[in-house]
């Protein structure tokens, strides 16, 4: 029996898949596939279930290698997939939100400290992600139940290669596979011990991130060990040490700031001064230096005569400067497996990892927004403050006869400080072997994994709403109740040193703990072979089961489910769904060795999905493969595909986001909306006074898996040039078409708010609330199957290796992907988001990425140069049409000049360049890598982005402000 049946050759896959040596770009001549004198070996790829003999087949597949890995310069397995053309925008530990702008409408919590990979730009839920080709546990941050997986809960340490499936492949893997595949291949073949230590940080000497792994390896005629442990870490950079994130808004001052101030702000109706028959609007705040309680002229209010002035958006906080540019994170990972061949025919394999990651997200101190006017929908808009609190300076009680808006900073009781702790365990075991029965040879695997990830979220300086009330409250009352300390809210002079003391801290401040889970247990069972052969070969199939449960849960705080907390509240959710598939895949020769036609096959796929949520799916694929000539390939797919809705879609049962949006009815008088704001019964004094605005979300219990059709068409060119200076040369490139419907989203909510202005058409107005003042506090926005998604577009791809020179070797891996359309439509209205930046997430229309590379003896140098094409946003904002707005400051274009029309801004095109020098000294016993780097070599800044929720760009598609240089030394024994 042949070892190598159990023990393909790691060395073997990647010469068939011909990754580049130091680009890791795929760079596959076709006539290497054939092996001179023997049969070549069969391998899985990425997108097939069937072994088989090429590797470049009817699916796009990239193949990452470790070589790739170590030469972009980074050390998590997120912003490697991030930097590639065909990845969209996703999470990653440059956004600093965890919970206090909300949570997001698909009940996965806001994700802080994770990772995650988005193909096409079509989320990260709808790319599968798998781990030695069977799923990874999605992953948790103590706020909800996430339906993507976390990539920090996969170390580079424990990885051989990544395969990116780049086409959809529902019929082959099942729900989640729309967009594409991400494959990780873990290390096996390994011999010896090997360490590695990097370390790197900004050019403003921030961010200091640093790494060590720990690798060893042994194998001998019947077993195969590897074990590997790695810590990271990963240090903050404050968002004050930027230029685009020190301020709320770039380029605005404090004109975008917070009306929550240290100083307070404090809007009511107080005397008829002016005499016309109506008491006077006040806005006031404190005056910087006044300490004891200020005093307060009815007669005169903001005047000379008292502690008080007119509020001004000079007057406005810069929340930014307490924000995360980078956020801090430390993950320890400890992985193993070993397998061990039992007979000649079956082999037992077994692995296991856990991983624990702690992070931090920080934001300015929570604001107290009061009122009836505060609009959060919940307790805080019922506050008052009464006559007898020992602090009110205004002699009177504000209540809902007179008080429209208190907003407050209480710096006092610090930042908001978000910390999580993450477990990820992961325990997998199996059989598999061969056998043979007529002429033909069949491969056998039979697997049980389960993967854990559990969260726990600890927030520091939150507060309690209930106890702010009864706080500010009659002293009568506040005097009955145990702990209760009147609170004075009145005044803070910017520096912690305010009115609010810690006796009265200790009654309003407590300390929150979220905790959330996802579970997932698989057992499956798979075989291929050769069925029966035919003129053109033989007819090959892969077939098997998978039986998957799904569990999670997300629990609050108990103070956040009695509604008591004044951050954004959520409630439980508990959900679990069963699925048993089957599929089949067969690949059929239909022509071989011919002049026009050195193979022609044809690939047929389909696989049932029983749900216990929604019953019964299954997804067809075809592929064809006509290899025109050992140097020529056509291949195309036509595909069937779906996703289940998670647990957090369907069982989240609400929570709050507090969205960026532009209320047209704000200041509307003399502007197109006024008719229709007036119907709506907004005042026509209404003004919105802060630009986010509380929205409702929640999961469905009624929604429907989404489907898609998928095309792929492309080819594979590697000519035969008779020039000197060329050993390689492939080019290829693919046409993609993504077809989605009834995709599972919330309505956009600026989007159903305009619509509601401009038509007052009751589908769109339904859910939409308002105060008497004019102020929404209620936004109903859940999610459903609504609408479509299509988008489409096309790689290039052109890899080059040069012969060996005395000086060398050089190689060039040129890689392209354009975006002809992302339309999306939902409420009868289809947009193309290609070139926009919208909701912190941009599609850029073109993005490349050019990779260089020199090899000498023991040196090599790489040059990446990354493009990112330009982006437009719509940067209209609550300001508009008053001489602070974007469009008067010139930071925006605004072809209207019509009061609240739209504006734009445009997001130049950025380009990196990333530089990289390897030595490699020889020394005995021991393989030695020194290596330098520097990413982001010229400084490139990210363009400024006002529409984007904090530091002033998109993390998702640029790269933050600053170079990033790193060393790192590798040692194997």
């Amino acid at each position: 029996m042949d070892k190598n049946l159990f023990f393909p050759p790691v060395k073997k896959l990647l010469v068939t898949t011909a990754v580049l040596a130091t680009l890791g770009a795929s760079n596959t001549t076709i006539a290497a596939e054939e092996e001179t004198g023997a049969e070549a070996e069969r391998i899985l790829v990425t997108g097939s279930r069937i072994r088989q003999a090429q590797a470049e087949g009817a699916n796009p597949v990239r193949v990452l290698d470790r070589e790739y890995l170590d030469q972009s310069g980074l050390k998590t397995v997120g912003d490697i997939l991030a930097r590639l053309p065909a990845a969209g925008s996703a999470l990653n530990t440059r956004f600093n939100s965890s919970g206090n702008f909300g949570f997001p409408p698909d009940g996965g919590g806001v994700g802080a400290g994770a990772a995650q990979v988005s193909l096409r730009h079509m989320k990260a839920k709808r790319t599968l992600v798998l781990v030695d080709g069977i799923r990874w546990v999605n992953g948790s941050s103590a706020s909800g139940v996430s339906n993507s997986v976390d990539l920090n809960t996969i170390p580079i340490s424990m990885i051989e290669r990544i395969e990116i499936l780049e086409d959809g492949a529902s019929s082959i893997y099942g729900s989640d596979a729309i967009a594409g595949v991400v494959n990780v291949i873990t290390r096996k073949d390994f011999d010896g011990m090997e360490f590695n230590a990097y370390g790197g940080m900004f050019d403003e000497g921030d961010g200091e991130t640093g790494q060590f792994d720990l690798a060893f390896g042994a194998s001998g005629d019947k077993h195969r060990v590897f074990f590997s442990l790695s810590h990271y870490e990963q240090d903050p950079v404050d968002s004050i040490e930027r230029e685009l994130s020190a301020l709320p808004k770039p380029n605005t001052g404090l004109t975008r700031g917070s009306s929550g101030t240290p100083q307070g702000r404090f809007l009511f109706l107080g005397q008829d001064n002016d005499g016309d028959g109506d008491p006077d609007v006040n806005n006031l705040t404190i005056n910087d230096g006044v300490t004891g309680i200020p005093t307060y002229d009815p007669n005169n209010p903001g005047g000379a005569t008292d502690d008080f002035h007119t509020f001004t958006n000079n007057d406005r906080y810069n929340y930014a400067e307490y924000n995360l540019y980078v956020t801090p994170s430390q993950r320890t990972s400890i992985f193993g497996q070993a397998d061990y061949q039992l007979t000649d025919n079956v082999n037992f394999y077994t692995k296991a990892l856990f991983n624990n990651r702690k992070s931090t997200n920080r934001a300015a101190p929570e604001p107290m927004f009061l009122g009836p006017e505060a609009g959060t929908g919940g307790l805080a808009d019922t506050v008052s403050i009464h006559e007898t609190n020992p602090y009110n300076p205004f002699g009177m009680t504000l209540d809902e006869n007179n008080l429209i808006f208190i907003g407050r900073r209480p710096i006092e009781g610090g930042p908001r400080i978000f910390k999580q702790n993450v477990d990820t365990t992961y325990v997998g075991m199996g059989l598999n072997g061969d056998f043979i029965a007529g002429d033909s040879s069949f491969y056998w695997d039979l697997n049980y994994t389960h993967g854990k990830n559990e969260a726990k979220q600890t927030t520091y300086g939150s507060y309690n709403i209930r106890h702010i009330k009864n706080a500010l409250g009659p002293l009568s009352d506040c005097q009955a109740i145990d702990g209760c300390v009147p609170l004075n809210i009145f005044g803070g002079q910017g520096d912690g040193s305010g009115t609010i003391t810690q006796e009265m801290l200790d009654y309003i401040q407590p300390v929150l703990t979220d905790q959330s889970e996802n579970v997932i247990d698989t057992i499956s069972a798979n075989i291929t072979g050769d069925l029966f052969e035919m003129p053109a070969g033989f007819v090959s199939f892969a077939a098997g089961i998978e039986s998957r449960e799904y569990r999670g849960y997300y629990q609050p705080d108990a103070i956040i489910v009695a509604g008591d907390s004044n951050g954004v509240p959520s409630t439980p959710t508990r959900g679990s769904y069963e699925v048993d598939e089957y599929y089949a895949e067969f690949k059929v020769p239909l022509l071989a060795d011919m002049s026009a036609a050195k193979d022609l096959s044809l690939t047929l796929a389909a696989r049932n999905s029983d749900y216990s949520t929604f019953g019964s799916d299954t997804t067809t694929k075809f592929g064809l493969l006509w290899r025109v000539t050992d140097n020529f390939m056509l291949r195309g797919s036509l595909s069937e595909g779906f996703r289940a809705p998670s647990i957090g879609e369907l069982y989240s049962s609400g929570s709050r986001f507090d969205a960026e949006l532009a209320d047209r009815c704000s200041d509307y008088v003399g502007t197109q909306y006024e008719t229709n704001c007036a119907a709506l019964g907004v005042p026509d004094t209404y003004q919105q006074l802060n630009s986010q605005i509380s929205i409702t979300t929640g999961g469905n219990p009624d929604l429907k898996p989404e489907t898609s059709d998928s095309t792929t068409f492309g080819f594979v060119f590697s000519p035969e040039l008779n020039v000197d200076w060329v050993n390689t040369l492939d080019i290829k490139g693919t046409y993609y078409k993504h077809e989605l419907e009834g995709a599972i989203e919330p309505i956009d909510a600026q989007a159903q708010l305009d619509l509601c202005v401009n038509t007052l058409d009751p589908q769109f107005c339904n859910g939409i609330s308002r105060t008497s003042g004019g102020a929404i506090n209620g936004f109903n926005n859940r999610l459903v199957n609504i609408g479509a998604i299509d988008t489409s577009g096309y790689d290039i791809e052109i890899s080059y290796t040069s012969p060996q020179y005395d000086w060398g070797m050089l190689n060039a891996s040129w890689v392209n992907t354009f975006v002809n359309e992302y339309v999306e439509e939902s409420l009868g209205q289809r947009v193309d988001l290609a070139g926009i930046e919208r909701n912190d997430s941009g599609i850029p229309e073109w993005k490349s990425r050019l990779a260089m590379g020199w090899k000498f003896e023991n040196l090599a140098f790489n040059w990446t140069v990354r493009h990112v094409d330009s982006l437009t946003e719509s940067c209209s904002d609550f300001l508009d049409g008053t001489p602070d707005s974007l469009t008067n400051l010139g930071l925006c274009s605004n072809p209207n000049t019509a009061n609240n029309s739209l504006s734009t801004n445009k997001l130049d095109a950025s380009t990196y360049s990333d530089f990289q020098f390897s030595y490699f000294p020889e020394l005995e016993d021991v393989d030695m890598e020194l290596t330098v780097g520097i990413n982001n070599a010229f400084n490139e800044a990210p363009p400024a982005c006002y529409s984007c929720s904090l530091n002033g760009y998109d993390p998702s598609v640029y790269d933050p402000e600053g170079s990033f240089s790193y060393v790192s030394v590798k040692m194997k024994f």
